[in-house]
């Protein structure tokens, strides 16, 4: 079903606006619409209409045509200038990497460490964000791993207090995968420039939600599966370009190094920008679906997509009574999350997600460090505020 533009104007307002009135539109755009209510967005996404058939286009194309490097180059270069465009930086700070694990082991292992030098990071954050920090002790760095009173729920004046004059890295999660806490990354980032401290981040549970303040932000991955409503397989790296010489790229092939007519040379000359961290063999398929993902975000308006998804998370909790439900994620304004963690006084975490998955509602479930159940519902700007109302009756029901 294509996107009827005629029907709209081209303000931000008006997609989301049709998606809650026109229910067959809005399955049209997003088909899981028809069969589920899915609130696992902190997960994976399923692809929107549009992602999918980018994907499917690309697959066509590489199966009726012959391979055209220069049109291949001009579609990367155009999704670099994209995710530039709304990461609100420039082209040649975005790399095309993969997984999130992939950039953040880019940063692990490409920077000159020396024995001695500390990194900062949080051993209850998401584990890909913790072991690439925890193997560099074998190169004699001293992981430095943050103490926090509530899940997930690191403030400044934490991140301040550990560091020292060997701080070399700080590197955490922009969100806590499962209490949903968002760490201010503009005072955390302001605090490592100020000591000379690189900051990395693992944004890929706000990226496509919320807006992220760069200027102090040294090293930023993501994967698009998310929030950015993209595939798997496809994610984002971005390097400052001031601190792109730190970084020593990992995998070396034809495409990131200077080799004239794919010729090699004797002295190994890295390519400029976002190139240098690319070594070839683009992953075409799931890149051409983030390309489409980014277009439909930058299409809405992050500011729109964060107030929507905010206000659907508040109706969630406002349906849900205190008495009978624990909450996890913050209530703080600025801490606020993209997604509801919590649990029932009376009846387990597994229970309740199998009685919304009998009913057709996808959320997920997750387990901290003390073995705790909790549920994580995580609905993107497309959910409808019936659908919340929907989620809170079954749960209610349930309890």
């Amino acid at each position: 079903m294509e996107l009827d533009r005629a029907r709209r104007t081209d303000t931000q307002e008006d997609l989301i606006a049709e998606l809650e009135a026109n229910e067959e539109f809005r399955r049209g755009e997003f088909p899981i619409c028809a069969r589920k209510i899915y609130c696992a967005h902190a997960a994976d996404a399923p692809l929107p209409r549009r992602v999918a058939d980018a994907m499917r286009d690309a697959i066509e194309d590489a199966s009726t045509n012959e391979k055209q490097f220069d049109k291949a180059l001009d579609f990367i270069a155009d999704t670099r200038r994209l995710a530039a465009d709304f990461l609100g930086t420039e082209s040649e700070e975005i790399s095309l990497t993969g997984p999130t694990s992939s950039g953040l082991n880019a940063v692990a292992n490409g920077l000159d460490w020396k024995a001695g030098d500390e990194v900062v990071c949080y051993l209850d954050d998401y584990p890909a964000d913790v072991y690439p920090w925890l193997n560099l002790e074998r190169s004699g760095v001293k992981p430095v791993l943050l103490q926090t009173a509530r899940l997930g729920e690191i403030t400044p004046e934490i991140v301040e207090n550990a560091l020292t004059k060997r701080t070399r890295l700080v590197a955490l999660a922009s969100a806590h995968n499962i209490s949903g806490y968002r760490i201010d990354v503009e005072a955390i980032g302001t605090l490592c420039a100020e000591r000379d401290v690189l900051f990395s981040l693992d944004a890929i549970q706000t990226l496509g939600a919320f807006p992220i303040p760069l200027k102090h932000v040294d090293f930023l991955s993501a994967g698009a599966q998310k929030w950015m409503l993209g595939p798997s397989g496809a994610g984002i790296l971005f390097v400052k370009s001031d601190r792109r010489s730190l970084l020593r790229p990992m995998i070396i092939g034809g495409w990131n190094v200077e080799s004239p007519n794919f010729i090699a040379q004797r002295e190994i000359r890295y390519a400029e920008g976002g190139r240098k961290f690319e070594p070839g063999g683009y992953n075409n398929v799931p890149i051409a679906g983030m390309q489409a993902a980014i277009a439909l975000l930058a299409e809405v308006g992050l500011p729109k997509i964060s107030e929507r998804i905010l206000s659907l998370v508040a109706t969630l909790k406002d349906e849900l009574a205190p008495v009978d439900f624990e909450f996890l994620s913050p209530n703080e304004e600025s801490s606020r999350s993209t997604f509801l963690t919590f649990r029932s006084r009376r009846v387990a975490a597994e229970k309740l997600a199998n009685a919304l998955a009998e009913n057709d509602v996808i959320v997920s479930l997750r387990v901290d460090r003390a073995d705790r159940s909790w549920l994580r519902v995580s609905p993107h700007f497309y959910n409808t505020f019936a659908e919340m109302e929907r989620v809170a009756e079954l749960l209610n029901r349930a309890d």
